[in-house]
């Protein structure tokens, strides 16, 4: 039980307490008395972590157990796995996992002691056809999981790689629920929140652009990524701050055993990735390791002699212009703890005559870590770091629009396992700055210089009872400058109803301070500034001032899992989100006396379905989503800019030849046409240069004025579909060196998809057509 897991750590502290203070033990105690009732009884608790013998990575959801009893446990994303409430006595420690041997070794329990295990696993020449626990279904049995994806390296590799590179940012556009704009300025909206209101997190720090112009690309590099996790919606109280969603990336460390790497060349673009150790790897001992990735787009100087025809002016061919840089080292110690310094730098650039020169940078770094200490229960875990984002846009009309934020956090929480639950809890502070200068098609001014705290706790708690698993949980917001708090209560439940079917559903409430300040006009924004809420009241619905600036929605979800044979996994879920107070730039103020900003309500819903097949090297995923997104503005309700009806993605992944080194892929989607706000008509746009004394008989227009329909978003755009495939051939030179090849077509069948109208010269301007490239990556 969770309450003698408890007082096993209260009898560890007792023996270090000749040097804490008074105040220390007094608070330790304290905490720790709100979950004891009674002492152990002849138990103690066995934990460990799990890695891979060859190059010391940590295995994840590995299945770890004791010979001849009933305990056992999963590993995490660190390898790492607590057994609670073991009876004292001799053992056998059993690992086991797909593809590799499984491995024991034996482990003495003592009373009220932890005995803390390492296992390393050898690959095997032959995958088990079958081990005692499938890891993957006892994840699905034994966590919530509602509204969460788990994305790994080798599924984003499964995708047809567009330019010859695999990226998350195109895999997170097949997810159900997620909504992309295309190959160019792509943004992603998930389950009807705006990607303001979506939450990136890299090594737990912001990321307030995560994809590039061009989108079939993100800042992340996909060799370096460990685990990508997808909330949805619903999710727990350890994330706040977003009102829609949140992806979850998290980086691995560098190769432990020797200096290794990737190079590659594509017309898109040219990356290298070195790795290696510190310090020398040994089993059970402490090891240091680093890792370094750069890439730098050439598709602005390729694409004028290789796809000049892709560009409606040969030349500039495609202006994308973008370079990723990313460095981290870590300390791995010998039980389990770990220690990682990190930082990156990310630039944008797209320059297009046409249309606007807009340009982004995102600097940043930090530490991270997570303790596990020899001789208490609790597990804990913290993030110190920095990051700055800065925006600007350049257009013909002359208007300012700059942006700035920058952001430090500070992080720490802890974990305290029970034999069928779980306590976590945790303290967040961040410092966020913003600097912003805006012009609206009203030439009215907004910026604002602002700075914030928002501070953070929240409480969860995981008890499993029978096939029954609850997960309520709260968290506590602050936002410092509007003096407002937040209480926000979430629950989450899912119910075993047999070996192979599970149902699900989570709830809670949530609150956000940022805001962005897209306009709408277009489905393609290319500029997007940040701004906090505002300190001033704000116009809400009846054009009234209100004081309350926090943004905030409701989100409920219920689902069904199936597990159909050993292969098929299907999964059905349905959600409902409200958003009953959404803050947003007045985009109706024609006047110094107006309120910059708005309020707007609204609410999204949908069903999504997904079915995923794996069988040997055959892999495919399919999925549907249905939704609608709409708001109202206080004049009209309108659907938004990203509400896609229905969205399909087909995806399929076959290994063939000899060893497997051939691989093919191939995926469909289709999404029905975005709305837009048509255009009326247009007029003369004198600037009045003389005041009112200007002669407007005579003077010439500085522009050409649009007159947009009061129907806001009344139109829809044609509907999107593309195919992409490629083939990859691995061809392995030496043990330690090896040469991939991939040939991929973007666009197949060359759909003319929509871009954007140039309202004022009426001219349709596309996304990219039918792209074929070749990349070469060599591995050593």
């Amino acid at each position: 039980m969770l309450n003698d897991t408890i007082l096993l750590l209260l009898h560890s502290l007792k023996k270090e307490s000749d040097n804490m203070s008074t105040v220390q033990k007094f608070c330790s105690i304290a905490i720790l008395l709100l979950f004891s009732a009674h002492l152990f009884a002849q138990v103690g608790i066995v934990r460990g972590n799990v890695y891979d013998k060859e190059t010391g990575e940590p295995v994840i959801y590995c299945n770890v157990y004791l010979d001849g009893t009933t305990s056992g446990a999963t590993t995490d994303l660190d390898g790492f796995f607590t057994i609670p409430n073991v009876p004292v006595g001799d053992y056998d420690l059993l690992a086991t996992y797909i593809g590799y041997d499984t491995v024991s070794a034996p482990i003495v329990i003592s009373e009220k002691k932890i005995a803390y295990q390492s296992l390393y696993l050898d690959q095997s020449g032959v995958e088990l056809g079958v081990v005692n626990i499938s890891a993957a279904k006892e994840q699905a049995r034994s966590t919530v999981q509602i509204s969460k994806i788990s994305v790994s390296p080798r599924q984003i590799k499964a995708l047809p790689s567009t330019g010859g590179e695999a990226d998350i940012a195109q895999y997170l556009q097949i997810i159900p629920g997620v909504i992309a704009t295309g190959d160019q300025g792509g943004q992603i909206y998930i389950r009807g929140g705006s990607p303001v209101q979506n939450k990136i997190l890299l090594d737990g720090l912001n990321i307030y652009n995560p994809f590039h112009s061009i989108g079939f690309f993100s800042v992340f590099e996909t060799e370096l990524i460990r685990n990508v996790d997808v909330l949805t919606g619903g999710f727990g109280a350890e994330h706040g701050g977003r009102i829609s969603a949140v992806v979850d990336i998290q980086t691995r460390s560098g190769n432990k055993k020797r200096l290794s790497g990737q190079a590659s060349a594509s017309p898109f673009m040219g990356k290298l990735l070195l790795e290696g150790p510190l310090t020398k790897y040994k089993e059970g001992g402490t090891d240091v390791t680093f890792v370094l990735s750069g890439k730098q787009s050439i598709i602005d100087e390729t694409s004028q002699t290789l796809y000049p025809y892709a560009s409606e002016n040969d030349s500039i061919g495609l202006p994308f212009n973008f370079r990723d840089l990313y460095g981290k080292v870590s300390i791995n110690t010998k039980n389990g703890s770990r220690f990682n310094f990190f930082g990156f730098d990310f630039s944008d650039q797209f320059n297009n005559p046409r249309v606007a020169n807009v340009g982004w940078e995102n600097q940043g770094g930090g530490f991270n870590f997570k303790v596990i200490p020899v001789s208490s229960n609790i597990v804990f875990g913290g993030l110190i770091g920095v990051t700055q984002y800065a925006v600007g846009i350049d257009e013909d009309d002359g208007r300012p629009r700059n942006s700035d934020i920058s952001e430090i956090t500070a992080a720490i929480d802890f974990s305290i396992f029970g034999e069928n639950n779980s306590f976590n809890y945790g303290l967040e502070l961040r410092s966020i700055s913003t600097n912003f200068e805006f012009v609206n098609p009203f030439n009215e001014r907004l910026d604002q210089v602002q700075n914030t705290t928002e501070i953070g706790g929240f409480f969860k708690y995981k008890q499993i009872i029978g096939d029954l698993i609850i997960e309520p949980s709260v968290r506590y917001q602050y936002y410092a400058s509007l003096s407002t708090s937040a209480i926000e209560p979430r629950f989450g439940i899912k119910y075993n109803i047999s070996e192979d079917m599970r149902f699900k559903a989570a709830g809670g409430i949530y609150t956000q301070n940022l805001l962005s300040t897209d306009t709408e006009r277009d489905v393609v924004n290319l500029f997007n500034g940040f701004l906090t809420g505002p300190e001033t009241d704000i116009e809400d619905l009846d054009g009234t001032l209100t004081k309350e600036k926090i943004q905030r929605s409701r989100h409920l979800v219920a689902g069904l899992e199936k597990d159909i044979g050993s292969h098929l996994q299907v999964n059905v879920e349905g959600y409902y989100k409200d958003f009953p107070h959404l803050v947003v730039v007045n985009r109706n103020k024609i006047d110094a006396g107006q309120s910059d900003y708005s309020v707007e309500v609204g609410d999204a819903y949908g069903l999504d379905f997904s079915a995923k097949y794996e069988r040997g090297p055959l892999y495919l995923w399919a999925t549907y989503s249905i939704g609608k997104v709409q708001r109202f503005d206080g004049r009209q309700e309108f659907p938004t800019i990203f509400d896609r009806r229905h969205n399909v993605n087909l995806l399929g992944t076959y290994a063939f030849g000899n060893k497997k080194s051939w691989e093919a892929s191939a995926r469909w989607n289709f999404g029905t046409g975005f709305p837009f706000t048509q255009t009326r008509g247009f007029f003369n746009d004198v600037a009045f240069a003389d005041g009112v004394g200007t002669d407007v008989n005579t003077t010439n227009p500085d522009n050409v004025g649009i007159i947009y329909s009061t129907d806001r978003n009344g139109g829809r755009l044609p509907s999107y579909h593309r195919m992409d495939v490629s083939v990859t051939k691995k061809i392995d030179i030496t043990k330690r060196f090896g040469v991939d090849i991939v040939a991929s077509v973007t666009n197949v069948y060359d759909r003319r998809n929509i871009f954007y109208f140039d309202r004022v010269e009426y001219d349709r301007v596309d996304q990219l057509p039918i792209i074929p490239s070749i990349a070469v990556k060599a591995r050593f």
